[in-house]
């Protein structure tokens, strides 16, 4: 498992963790579905979830690439570490206490090439190229106007139409 520095000058592969900070997508269902699962966790090393790109993400850690937060889950260590992608799947895992057994054997080379096929078949179903022509493939967002509902499932108000007056979108 490999960490960046998000410091100068710190060797962030050898400084513990004590606390991460996990910065997920809030507008990706899967993404929300995810931070919802974590926060139920016991944790080992205490998590904060904080949406990628969020003004709190930008205060925190005003040198980390935001952009890039975006499109891959990203935990930042108490003393800079940085981590992306699979990395940061596994970290995040070893911060629980029911996963760490498993974070440790996908930190091996073999389990490392396991841990990248997962987080791209998440970022995959996220990015909505699953299945796509088959089921549609899109992404669902509440800036779009999308919302979802357990009992319901996926609705559109397409955003400024509160009134109803606007037409509905096709394939809707």
């Amino acid at each position: 498992m490999t960490a960046e520095a998000a410091t100068p000058g710190r060797d962030a592969t050898r400084v513990p963790v004590r606390r991460l900070t996990v910065l997920y997508d809030a507008e990706c269902a899967l993404c929300a579905h995810v931070r919802d699962w974590l926060g139920r966790q016991a944790q080992l090393v205490p998590l904060d979830l904080i949406p990628a790109g969020s003004a709190e993400a930008r205060a925190r850690y005003p040198r980390l690439d935001h952009a890039a937060t975006l499109d891959d889950i990203t935990a930042v260590g108490d003393a800079g570490q940085v981590y992306r992608g699979a990395a940061a799947w596994v970290v995040v895992l070893w911060a629980l206490r029911e996963h760490r057994p498993l974070a440790h054997r996908l930190s091996t080379p073999t389990g490392m090439r396991l841990a990248k096929g997962a987080a791209l078949a998440a970022a995959r179903w996220r990015d909505g190229r699953w299945g796509r022509g088959q089921e549609g493939g899109a992404v669902y967002r509440r800036a779009d106007g999308w919302s979802y509902d357990p009992s319901w499932g996926w609705s559109y108000g397409p955003p400024g139409c509160e009134d109803g007056t606007c037409a509905p979108r096709r394939g809707a």
